[in-house]
């Protein structure tokens, strides 16, 4: 069987596939990994894009795999195609979800608006104490205050450029729901179209939370792309 790797998003953790990987693990060798500073890892520095797709090739090493294919959700996505740019012989086949890719100081300063620890206590207090379980022992409200730190550097530069995904080879699957309201077509037809060898697809009757998308069509699509 092959192996897949499922990668999550900003201020998430590997629990949040528990449904996925049960849909997927007659078919491959599914592993599940959290990022350092999430779902109870330990926080190391930088906390950024090149932290986290070292995360993965140290997991990678540990395992003895060589290389993989990668199913990422949102940042997670992100972090597969970084992969695929500055480490190729160590990624297969890469399928994203919700990735969002376009990232200006604008932008940045539209998506920490969501990462306000107060304001979420205060208006989404179930959410916070999602958050306080996902990432404990961590304090939750670190990890948001990291992110937010991270989309602001991002917003400033951009740590892959359309030039940089022009250059990656590898066979990928772009992927957006219906009702995304995080990610824009626009920004996710722009990679699809410059990576040479990718194609898209969109998720019907889905919103950008991982909760929230239609997991039958998603197993689908996962396994008909990387058979």
């Amino acid at each position: 069987m092959k192996n897949l790797l499922i990668l999550h998003g900003a201020i998430g953790s590997k629990e949040q596939f528990g449904l996925l990987k049960k849909q997927l693990e007659n078919q491959y060798h599914t592993h599940v990994i959290n990022f350092s500073g999430h779902g109870g890892e330990a926080f190391k520095t930088p906390f950024n894009i090149a932290q986290f797709a070292d995360d993965v090739l140290v997991y990678l090493n540990q395992q003895h795999i060589l290389s993989v294919d990668v199913f990422g959700y949102s940042m997670g996505g992100y972090v597969a195609l970084y992969l695929a740019k500055n480490a190729p012989d160590r990624i297969n086949k890469i399928i994203t979800l919700g990735t969002k890719f376009s990232w200006t100081s604008e932008i940045a300063q539209q998506e920490i608006k969501m990462l306000d620890a107060e304001k979420i206590e205060e208006k989404i207090p179930a959410f916070a104490e999602l958050l306080k379980l996902r990432h404990a022992p961590n304090n939750w409200k670190e990890v948001l205050a990291k992110t937010a730190e991270m989309m602001l550097e991002m917003g400033q530069k951009n740590p892959l450029t359309l030039n940089d995904y022009e250059t990656i080879r590898h066979q990928v699957k772009i992927g957006l729901a219906d009702q995304d309201e995080m990610v824009t077509l626009e920004e996710t037809m722009a990679v699809a179209e410059a990576i040479p060898h990718a194609q898209f697809y969109r998720l019907e009757n889905s919103k950008h939370p991982i909760e929230k998308v239609n997991l039958q069509q998603l197993t689908q699509e996962i396994v008909e792309f990387i058979k």
